[in-house]
């Protein structure tokens, strides 16, 4: 991972180069900073990809973990083997968390059951029409979903103002709706990289380039591409398969596939192609991924393909490969190519 690590290194000093914290982070904090004291229950939301990377800074001295919640959201994206890790780490530093797919209704259902039992446990009184408030604190793009009629926005740095929603009756429970924040300076450079791969900072201030390099870097290091060794067999192959699996005919075929948008990436048969694209040019690579050297050789025969099974035109150029890094940022961060555990556990000392 030496050379994984180097390159990490390497993108995330792009990031560093300013642009990702304007004064309406700095308000926000402000904002946030005097709202914290007056509060009954802090959650604070963390990407599972990233548990540690996505930590909140000005959580990190709060006083009380009896009232802080770590969410561990967009668990469906994380590796699941990780997840109970995680959780048992956190609980060895005295800290609840949680883990959530706020996709899922069942899901933010159970959250909110296990939120309201908290505060009635803080609050430990008979009078059920009290008032308690929540606050949803987290770095941009953490929060990605819904919370009950609450839609938060998507997209890094987008939510500026503090907003107010009621979760529950008997007792009456707000939850305060804070923007996304990163703190002022990030001194580890690799934790940068995390931060950009997730889309918690802007793609434009590093270059989804380089970001999609730092993925592909992390998959070729990894054992994900071996999943999609089903998917490496020539086209009559797959054809013949298709047509086995689905019962269709010749003529059917034809019918799908005038249905199928080569300029849509994430239509099943696209994504298919990435994967099988992906397996080949790591499995008969005669490299060492652990080369810093040999791993950007890969990275460049890996563009190539991958331009080819995007179905990019070659004719685009330089910007040809900006598109298919685009397109493979997508599938990654929705989940479509594998799911990923970017930080480490901590070491036990």
């Amino acid at each position: 991972m030496a050379a994984t690590a180097k390159l990490a290194r390497q993108i995330g000093a792009l990031a560093t180069r300013g642009g990702w914290y304007g004064p309406h982070m700095a308000a926000a904090s402000r904002a946030i900073a005097e709202r914290l004291p007056l509060v009954d229950l802090v959650l604070e939301i963390r990407d599972a990809r990233i548990p540690l990377s996505s930590e909140y800074e000005q959580l990190r001295n709060y006083p009380s973990s009896s009232r802080r919640i770590i969410v561990m959201n967009k668990m469906d994206l994380a590796n699941r083997s990780q997840i109970k890790e995680w959780k048992r780490y956190f609980e060895q530093q005295n800290c609840i968390s949680y883990g959530v797919n706020s996709h899922n209704k069942e899901n933010i259902k159970e959250l909110l059951n296990f939120l309201l039992a908290r505060v009635r446990e803080l609050k430990r009184t008979n009078d059920f029409n009290y008032t308690a408030v929540i606050m949803l604190i987290g770095i941009p793009n953490v929060e990605k979903g819904k919370l009950k009629h609450a839609i938060v926005s998507p997209n890094p740095g987008e939510t500026k103002d503090i907003s107010s929603l009621k979760i529950g009756s008997h007792p009456n429970v707000y939850v305060l709706d804070t923007p996304g924040v990163l703190p002022p300076k990030i001194l580890d450079t690799e934790i940068y990289s995390k931060l950009a791969l997730t889309g918690s900072i802007r793609d434009c201030l590093v270059g989804e380039r380089e970001i999609a390099q730092y993925f592909l870097a992390l998959l070729n290091s990894s054992d994900e591409y071996k999943k999609w060794a089903k998917l490496s067999m020539n086209v009559n192959d797959r054809i013949f398969l298709d047509l086995k699996v689905e019962g269709l005919s010749s003529c059917e075929l034809d019918k799908k596939q005038k249905r199928q948008y080569p300029t849509d990436h994430t239509q099943d048969f696209i994504v298919h192609d990435v994967r099988r694209t992906l397996f080949e040019t790591i499995s008969s690579f005669d490299g060492n991924v652990q080369v810093g050297e040999d791993l950007s050789r890969l990275i460049e025969t890996q563009f190539t393909s991958l331009r080819e099974a995007f179905q990019v035109p070659v004719e685009l150029g330089e910007e040809a490969q900006n598109k298919a890094a685009t397109k493979l940022l997508n599938l990654y961060r929705t989940g479509r190519l594998g799911h990923y555990t970017l930080d480490s556990l901590p070491c036990h000392t």
